[in-house]
C-alpha cells in the first residue's frame, strides 16, 4: 500500500473511530498497516513535566528530563531507542504549535527515511484527532492530570486557549502555574488577519471566588473583542462588567496587548500587575508603561493605550506577580535569576521558553509550592511573513 494510501486509511479510521476510543482504534491500524508490534499516546501533563500514557492509564508517566520521549517533545523531532531486539520511535505531537504529547510506535526493525516521515505525519493527525476528540470525552483530559485539579483549578483550566500556537510572523506560549491549585491568574489570545491580541489577568482573592472574577472579566474581554471593539473599548467594557457586579469590592489586574503583524508595532494597555519583559540579542529589559486603575475598581474608568515598537526577532514576556515577586528567605527572584532565566532561553521555540521559566522559578523556591498563582506567555514576533525556522537554531537530531 503506499504512503498516501496508508495516510488516508488513517485519517478515515480516526474520523470514524468513537473519541474515547481513539488510541485502540489506532493501535489496531498501526499492527495491521504498520507491523507495529506496539503502541501508546503519551498526552503532556498540565504542568508541562511528564508524559502521562492514554492506554496503560495505571502506568507511571515518563518524565521529559532525560528521556528519550522527552526529548521528542522539547525538541519537536522524531527520537528512536532501542527495545528489546527492536525500535522505538517517539514521534512528536502537535496542532499549530500547540504541544500534545508523543506517539509512541514499538517495531521490529526501524523503517527507512520514507517510512519515518509517514509515521511523523500519521502523529499530526493523531494529535488533530485528540484535539478534536476531546470535545466529547474526558478521557484525554484525565489523562494530563495525574492529581486532582481543585475546582477553582478545574474552572480557571476551561478558560485557557491552547497553551502555544505558531503563526507565520509571530509564535505565541503561555503557562499557568501551580497547575493544579490555581487561583484567580489567566490568560487569553487571539489572531486576526492583521493583529494578535493578548490578554493577561490576575484577579483578586482565592478559590472559586477569585475563579468566577476571572472569569467574568475573560469572557467580558472576549465578548467586546469578538463583537469588534477595540482595545480601549474592550478595556472600558470588560472594566464596566465587573463594576457592575461587584462595585469596586473586587477587581482584576490586566495587561493587554495588540500586536501589528506586519509592523511588530503593539498597543498596550497596563491595567494592573502583569508586567512586559522584552528579550533582545543586547539583553533583557522591562518595558515600562503608564499604569492605569484595574478592570472594575472604579466606575467609568477611561482607558488609554500606549505604543511601542518591536523588531524582527523581538521577545515580550509578559508576567503576573507569582513569578516577578517570588521570595525565598531574602531573595527575590526578579533581583536575582529573572533576566538570565528570560536570557538564557533565547533560542528556545516560545512553549519551551515558558516550560524552562517554570522550571527555573521551582528551582529557585527549592520546589516549594508557589504562594501566588503564576503566569508566563511568551511572544515573538518574527517579522512579517517570516517563519519561526529562521530566527532560531534548529535541535539536534542526533
Amino acid at each position: 500500500m503506499t504512503e498516501p494510501a496508508r495516510l488516508a486509511l488513517v485519517d478515515r479510521a480516526l474520523k470514524e473511530a468513537p473519541a474515547h476510543e481513539l488510541a485502540e482504534v489506532l493501535d489496531e491500524v498501526l499492527r495491521k498497516h504498520y507491523c507495529a508490534i506496539s503502541s501508546e499516546i503519551y498526552l503532556i501533563d498540565l504542568r508541562l513535566a511528564i508524559l502521562e500514557p492514554v492506554l496503560a492509564s495505571t502506568a507511571p508517566g515518563v518524565p521529559l528530563a532525560g528521556t528519550p520521549a522527552g526529548r521528542a517533545y522539547c525538541d519537536q523531532v522524531p527520537v528512536r531507542e532501542a527495545v528489546g531486539g527492536g525500535v522505538v520511535l517517539n514521534l512528536p505531537m502537535a496542532v499549530r504549535g500547540d504541544r500534545v504529547g508523543v506517539l509512541n510506535v514499538r517495531l521490529s526493525e526501524l523503517p527507512d527515511a520514507t517510512g519515518t516521515d509517514e509515521l511523523v505525519a500519521l502523529a499530526g493527525s493523531v494529535a488533530h484527532a485528540i484535539t478534536l476528540a476531546e470535545v466529547a470525552t474526558d478521557r484525554y483530559r484525565r489523562a494530563r492530570r495525574p492529581e486532582r485539579l481543585t475546582l477553582a483549578a478545574e474552572m480557571q483550566w476551561q478558560l485557557l486557549p491552547v497553551r502555544a500556537i505558531d503563526g507565520k510572523s509571530y509564535r505565541l506560549a503561555g503557562q499557568l502555574e501551580p497547575a493544579y491549585a490555581v487561583r484567580g491568574d489567566n490568560f487569553d489570545w487571539s489572531q486576526e488577519a492583521e493583529t494578535l491580541t493578548v490578554a493577561v489577568t490576575n484577579g483578586m482573592g482565592e478559590g472559586v471566588t477569585a475563579s468566577m472574577l476571572t472569569t467574568l472579566a475573560i469572557t467580558a474581554l472576549r465578548n467586546a473583542r469578538r463583537s469588534g471593539a477595540d482595545l480601549v473599548e474592550q478595556a472600558a467594557l470588560a472594566d464596566q462588567a465587573v463594576w457592575s457586579h461587584h462595585t469596586g469590592a473586587q477587581y482584576v489586574a490586566t495587561l493587554l496587548i495588540q500586536l501589528d503583524l506586519q509592523s511588530g508595532s503593539v498597543l498596550a494597555i497596563d491595567a494592573g500587575s502583569p508586567r512586559i519583559w522584552r528579550v533582545r540579542q543586547d539583553g533583557v529589559a522591562p518595558i515600562s508603561l503608564e499604569a492605569q486603575l484595574p478592570l472594575g475598581m472604579f466606575d467609568g474608568t477611561e482607558y488609554v493605550a500606549q505604543a511601542f515598537e518591536l523588531e524582527a526577532g523581538d521577545r515580550l514576556f509578559i508576567l503576573t506577580d507569582g513569578i516577578y515577586d517570588a521570595v525565598l528567605a531574602d531573595r527575590n527572584y526578579t533581583m536575582t535569576s529573572l533576566r538570565r532565566a528570560l536570557q538564557s532561553s533565547r533560542l528556545l521555540p516560545p512553549a519551551e521558553a515558558v516550560r524552562a521559566l517554570m522550571s527555573d522559578l521551582r528551582a529557585f523556591l527549592r520546589d516549594q509550592e508557589l504562594d501566588d498563582d503564576a503566569v508566563a506567555v511568551c511572544l515573538d514576533w518574527l517579522g512579517p511573513g517570516r517563519v519561526a525556522e529562521e530566527l532560531v537554531l534548529p535541535p539536534s537530531t542526533s
